[in-house]
């Protein structure tokens, strides 16, 4: 995916002094109050996740939030190229992305993408579906890459290694990172430990791993303590901002 650079303007969480026990303690809170400041910072030319399946887990509102702060010449990563004229497809209407890389380019209503590519105005990087998601998880656990026999005798392996190994052909591929990622849980915490809701779960854990900056939209904020940790799928340690939207309100 070419260099990997850092994409925002400041420290992503905030961290505020306060007295007790007589010393200065630091308080931990991921939490920002807009759409606008979940996105702020994020430069033209960045590599962005953007998680979700088909219609399920999109973070629609950041994505429209990232339109309306304006980088352009993104790379993003997602599974589906859009639909319509919401989230992915809005950005590549407005000609803000340079390349798509996702498993699933051609779907219903996907227009804009479909028109960009003719039109040879987008870049297409396809990558089968299990490949994508395996390519986010060893960006995030720092591994440099693995060996996999899906898309082995294809055109997908051209200029990729290819070895036999337990008697397969196997092709290497490379860890997918990202500058940024925008994905959608269902509550956090201020630490930004996050719980999904059901399907909408999909990439999400993934990309919050592989990304710089891990960005997080939520329906609902709760109190520290109030998430059962053994239903917590993606640790704190792994977001930088968290946003509470109200569904199909742009704030």
């Amino acid at each position: 995916m070419g260099s990997h650079h850092r994409c925002w303007s400041r420290p992503a969480v905030a961290a505020m002094p306060v007295s007790g026990c007589g010393q200065d303690e630091v308080v931990l809170d991921k939490r920002v109050y807009s759409l606008a400041a979940a996105v702020e910072g994020v430069q033209d030319g960045a590599t962005v996740l953007i998680g979700g399946f088909g219609n399920s887990g999109i973070p629609g509102e950041l994505v429209h939030a990232l339109l309306e702060q304006g980088a352009r010449d993104l790379t993003v990563v997602t599974n589906n190229a859009g639909s319509g004229e919401e989230d992915v497809a809005a950005l590549l209407r407005e000609g803000r992305v340079c390349k798509i890389v996702c498993s699933y380019p051609r779907s219903k209503g996907s227009v804009w993408f479909e028109e960009l590519y003719r039109a040879r105005k987008v870049e297409l990087d396809l990558v089968p579906q299990g490949t994508l998601s395996e390519r986010l998880r060893a960006a995030g656990a720092g591994l440099g890459g693995f060996f996999t026999p899906t898309g082995a005798d294809s055109v997908l392996s051209a200029g990729k290694e290819i070895r036999i190994l337990g008697g397969r052909r196997q092709v290497f591929e490379e860890p997918l990172r990202g500058d940024v990622a925008l994905i959608k849980a269902d509550r956090a915490d201020r630490w930004g430990n996050l719980v999904y809701h059901s399907a909408a779960r999909n990439f999400g854990p993934t990309m919050a791993t592989a990304a710089a900056l891990t960005v997080v939209q939520v329906r609902q904020f709760v109190e520290l303590g109030e998430l059962d940790p053994e239903a917590v799928v993606t640790p704190g340690v792994f977001v930088n901002r968290v946003v509470q939207v109200t569904p199909g309100v742009l704030a």
